[in-house]
């Protein structure tokens, strides 16, 4: 396995962009359906921002087994971070919760701690 799929900070910090990716890509994929299903107005939100929001997904959930693995987490902690991706937003709940708990050591300064 690559060193950069090992070190644990490098992990946690893509994790965390994905996961913020992941939950702006969800929000723009709400706006194209309100503006579709609402405002009945066009459908190009949707075409362009649902298969966006597809494609980070699974790199979200690519990602979160990635960390799963080398941060040591939990079955817990894992399944609920691939939860997380399901309803809109929450991934950013996730992400902030794992940093404070010390699942996510994205700073020099947070010990990697199993979780």
């Amino acid at each position: 396995m690559p060193a950069a799929l090992t070190d644990p900070r490098r992990v946690a910090r893509v994790f965390r962009a994905v996961a913020i990716a992941e939950a702006v890509s969800w929000v723009l994929l709400l706006a194209g359906m309100f503006v579709k299903r609402v405002l009945d107005a066009s459908e190009l939100g949707v075409q362009v921002f649902g298969p966006v929001h597809g494609a980070v997904f699974v790199v979200y959930v690519v990602v979160t087994l990635v960390a799963w693995r080398v941060l040591r987490w939990t079955p817990v902690t894992g399944l609920l971070a691939l939860a997380a991706s399901v309803p809109p937003l929450v991934t950013i709940w996730f992400e902030r919760w794992a940093r404070r708990t010390g699942r996510l050591p994205v700073d020099a300064a947070t010990p990697a701690r199993a979780g």
